[in-house]
């Protein structure tokens, strides 16, 4: 396993600060948010920003997540929209339009995938006609991803369609693929109930791409740093091992932005300790 940060955890810093506090810290992989500020697929100058992204990578050696979770990136009026289960096609066009650039990002910058997730359902139709909403929209962009070798992670979130790991094997009945697996977030099996955890993620260990850390209680979907939800992370750590996972472990504190460099260090030296054990 390689220890990662996620990039939204820093968004008051520089991206190339942020970068580079992660790798002095220990870091060996990051989760890059796309957003405004980093790597902006409409950007103008993307084409160098992407060369000095790849070149920082490099120097720091750090292995790569492009991560799609910007809050208003696409739509600064409602968070995280337009999705792939939005009410019109042209704005779940819009959402795989966005998710073709970042796996032409994440081919360039050789990231290990690209981690996406579902959206919330906000019109009154049926949930297999959802299915089939957002099943059309992953049709194409695992043609797309496949065609340049890029692996796409996919991410159960609370409040979303597809909310749990039940719910990723419900969707895949519609849409399979090999380059399409997971994004496993801790928390959100903590929150979801999906315990004890590292059993529960026995079954797909073959699938699971990128793996999202912190902590957090049953039944409230708030990432918390280490220590302060109810998260047994001996077992998730144990249970990481028996199933050879050799991806990045992405913290992710999204809220905690303000307090960055000390949140940066403290999960790191936390989760280092779980490593260290036997």
């Amino acid at each position: 396993m390689k220890l990662g940060y996620n990039t939204n955890g820093l968004a008051f810093h520089r991206w190339d600060d942020a970068i580079r506090l992660i790798a002095e810290t220990g870091y060996e992989s990051v989760a890059i948010t796309v957003d405004h500020y980093c790597l902006n697929p409409f950007s103008s100058d993307l084409p160098a920003r992407l060369q000095d992204m790849r070149a920082m990578l490099e120097q720091h050696q750090l292995s790569s997540v492009i991560e799609t979770g910007a809050r208003f990136l696409l739509n600064p009026s409602a968070k995280h929209e337009p999705t792939l289960v939005s009410t019109t096609p042209e704005d779940r066009a819009r959402r795989v339009d966005f998710l073709k650039r970042c796996i032409d990002e994440a081919a360039y910058l050789n990231s290990d995938a690209v981690s996406f997730w579902a959206g919330q359902l906000k019109d009154d139709i049926s949930r297999e006609a959802a299915l089939m909403r957002l099943a059309e929209g992953c049709r194409e962009v695992i043609e797309y991803a496949a065609e340049k070798q890029v692996k796409l992670a996919f991410e159960p979130e609370p409040g979303m369609l597809i909310e749990t790991l039940n719910d990723f094997e419900e969707l895949t009945q519609h849409v399979d693929h090999p380059c399409f697996g997971l994004t496993v977030d801790i928390g959100h099996l903590q929150c979801m109930g999906e315990t004890p955890i590292s059993q529960v993620i026995q079954p797909w260990g073959h699938r699971i791409f990128n793996i999202h850390i912190e902590d957090m209680n049953f039944g409230k979907h708030d990432h918390l740093r280490f220590g302060e939800g109810e998260i047994d992370f001996e077992d998730v750590l144990s249970g990481l091992k028996q199933i050879n996972y050799a991806g990045g472990l992405h913290v992710e504190l999204s809220r905690h932005s303000h307090m960055a460099p000390d949140v940066v260090q403290e999960s790191f030296r936390f989760l280092q300790d779980f490593l260290d054990l036997p």
